[in-house]
């Protein structure tokens, strides 16, 4: 193939040479005008001077034995494009290298002027494909057929010297040990998906494990937060031994009509369970081993559930109590009006509900639980701000009032007629008992009993700070552990201007009344009532 391209020659470059000058490929114009090698003629040996001449394109061709020739070209412009090929359409001889302007080696082919067309260069592909519509190489094996021969790729020079095995003809036979390791693969994925598919269909459709029968003799508690679904109460009841699997729990649960209905609290159950059983004794208030406080009781009586539940000797909680109850989580306004007159800083604040309280828990941790009940009951309530909406003097009197209007309230519908008798006669202006509470519930509570008839010289007789017989306003703290009713009650009065109440049948019947003259009938039908 014959090569079109600058190369060396026996004459110098022509002035009027279209590459010649600053943007010549190889060499720059000299200073006085003259060629790249200064006019003087270079030769090699091993070339002929004499050039070759295309007739059908009229300029001078290169040949491997000669130079070029030096005369004008016919029809040659000055205003040209210097980047224009001066030698038309022909195309460099196989391996030959086009300069680059940009000097840069990746820079193949190199960037071509506007209006240039420009033939792309053919890439060879990084593998060798095969017979069998691009064979990958992997399959591809030249142990036998390779005859060592490596061919250089012919960009490889700027593609940082990478060459490529190829084999005789392109064809590779496939390796052994290559087809060993495909079906080795084979091999361990079907088994892989096997053994996946069938635990697949365990989990699915497969029956969950579970134990049979009621159980073992071994007992255990299990707490059931407030709240807890299905799945949660299976993972505890797993953990704790009592059942096989949650799933199995589960579906005995769903399986059983009143399955849904187990509430939180602290179960004692047999270890070994089937869950049908595991369901059916949890479904059994018997099991449950869960701490109601009611509306209204007193401390005294909570700490004395505690320790028949703990198994713990009579008056170890309220010793307890009485010594730790700044580390028990009292809100902080609370705290700070605890004085010395409170018989029990915890009262009022062992908050009405169900507590799950079994054997192996400390009296502080259920202590804790309750306490924390009723902070965050109160704050719902917003307590702080409502005591000085209610000219109380701080928030502990809000609760106070509360636990009064629990105490002297027989039905729910007393509750707001109690607390604003309360409130009437706290008023500075009352002159009908001035400011005496009179209310037999806190005579009660500091004598440590729940009397109706009390006689008039005892209570006369007693100073204590509970006694609202003797002493103006408030008891120093609450009196027992309202519930959420009394507590709305106490945060809103009713308005009628009740002063006195009489429980006339001596049991759960509470009239009202204005004025003094009301109540000494309502007292007379209270006599009327107990003699009959």
């Amino acid at each position: 193939m014959t090569e079109y391209g600058r190369g060396p020659g026996s004459e110098p470059w022509h002035p009027n040479d279209p590459l010649y000058g600053d943007q010549g490929w190889e060499g720059h114009q000299a200073a006085d005008g003259q060629g790249p090698y200064g006019g003087q003629p270079q030769h090699y040996p091993q070339q002929s001077p004499q050039p070759q001449y295309d007739q059908q394109a009229g300029y001078p061709q290169h040949d491997f034995n000669g130079g070029w020739d030096t005369g004008r070209q016919t029809g040659y412009d000055p205003y040209a494009d210097p980047y224009a090929d001066p030698y038309g359409s022909q195309q460099a001889a196989y391996g030959a290298e086009r300069p680059d302007p940009y000097d840069s080696p990746e820079a193949y082919p190199p960037p071509q002027p506007p209006g240039r067309r420009h033939e792309p260069v053919q890439e060879t592909p990084d593998w060798d494909p095969g017979p069998n519509d691009r064979e990958h190489a992997f399959f591809a094996g030249g142990d036998d057929d390779d005859d060592g021969h490596e061919e250089e790729h012919p960009r490889s020079s700027r593609r940082g010297g990478r060459k490529e095995r190829r084999g005789r003809g392109g064809k590779k036979r496939r390796s052994g040990c290559a087809c060993l390791v495909v079906t080795l693969v084979f091999a361990s994925g079907i088994g892989g998906v096997g053994y996946f598919g069938y635990q697949f269909y365990q989990d699915r459709f497969g029956a969950a494990e579970d134990y049979t029968g009621s159980g073992i003799s071994e007992k255990v508690t299990v707490e059931i937060p407030k709240g807890a679904g299905g799945y949660v109460i299976g993972n505890k009841l797993e953990q704790a031994g009592v059942i096989k699997s949650a799933d199995a729990f589960v579906s005995a649960q769903s399986e059983n009509p009143k399955g849904l209905t187990i509430q939180a609290g602290v179960y004692t159950l047999n270890k070994e369970m089937s869950a049908e059983s595991a369901v059916k004794a949890m479904l059994d208030p018997k099991s449950r081993s869960n701490l109601i406080i009611a509306e209204g009781r007193r401390n005294a009586w909570v700490y004395e559930q505690i320790d028949k539940r703990l198994e713990l000797d009579k008056g170890t909680t309220e010793k307890y109590a009485k010594k730790n109850w700044k580390k028990l989580g009292l809100p902080s306004w609370a705290a700070a009006n605890i004085t010395s007159e409170v018989k029990d800083p915890l009262e009022g604040f062992l908050f009405p509900s169900s507590y799950p309280v079994a054997k192996g828990q400390k009296p502080g941790d259920v202590l804790k639980k309750m306490v924390a009940t009723a902070g965050n009951e109160y704050e719902k309530y917003n307590i702080e701000g409502k005591a000085e909406e209610l000219k109380l003097e701080n928030p502990l009197q809000l609760v106070t009032v509360a636990s009064l209007t629990q105490a002297e309230g027989k039905t729910h519908a007393d509750f707001r007629r109690m607390a604003e008798v309360v409130y009437n006669r706290l008023d500075p202006s009352n002159t009908e008992t001035y400011q005496l509470l009179q209310f037999d519930s806190t005579f009660n509570y500091l004598k440590g009993q729940s009397e109706i008839n009390i006689g008039e010289g005892e209570i006369q007789s007693n100073k204590d700070p509970y006694n609202t017989y003797t002493r103006k306003g408030l008891p120093p703290g609450p009196i027992g552990n309202p519930g959420q009713e009394a507590l709305g009650a106490a945060l809103k009065p009713s308005g009628d201007g009740w002063l006195y109440f009489v429980a006339t049948d001596g049991m759960s019947k509470t009239e009202f009344a204005k004025t003094h003259n009301e109540f000494l009938k309502l007292k007379e039908k209270f006599n009327a009532n107990s003699r009959g």
